[in-house]
């Protein structure tokens, strides 16, 4: 009754919707596991539904991500928390693991994911060159060897030339 027939809306889903175990895993707790979750922007709703209609079942399917350009990283944070945003990602579209590897280094140390595309590192990396391994929900990896030049700064953007 709610749902538009014959309608698709393809949608870029990257944010996380925390749960909120207060609540019941029905439509008091829409995020609450089990149940799958898409916010989606209003215009893109209103395309598939009725905006009346609220909490509506859809069927999806994951698409692969086509992106122009190479995969891109944002380094945000300060000494002892670094924050890299790595955006532009096609094929998965997400990442499932990241590490990083500075010029003074052998060593591949592991990046926790902070929220969303974002990776972070209590490592003091200010300055060094650094290399990236990522690794696709798909099971991809690929290595961006000192993507990262010496005497780097927060808040710049550094784009690869590779692509997933």
């Amino acid at each position: 009754m709610f749902c538009k027939p014959g309608v698709t809306v393809t949608i870029t889903a990257t944010n996380l919707c925390p749960p909120n175990y207060a609540l019941p895993s029905d439509n008091g707790g829409w995020c609450n596991p089990p149940r799958p979750h898409f916010d989606m922007a209003q215009p893109a709703w209103e395309k598939i539904g009725v905006y009346k209609g609220g909490i509506i079942p859809i069927m999806y399917q994951r698409v692969p991500c086509v992106k122009k350009g190479g995969v891109r990283f944002k380094i945000t944070g300060h000494d002892y928390f670094n924050l890299v945003n790595v955006f532009n990602v096609g094929a998965a579209g997400s990442i499932k693991s990241m590490d990083v590897k500075t010029s003074d280094s052998d060593a591949w140390a592991p990046m926790a994911r902070n929220w969303g595309a974002n990776w972070q590192s209590l490592a003091n990396l200010t300055g060094k060159m650094l290399s990236f391994r990522l690794t696709n929900t798909d099971g991809q990896t690929l290595v961006f060897n000192n993507i990262v030049p010496t005497g780097w700064t927060f808040g710049q953007t550094f784009a690869s030339k590779l692509q997933f």
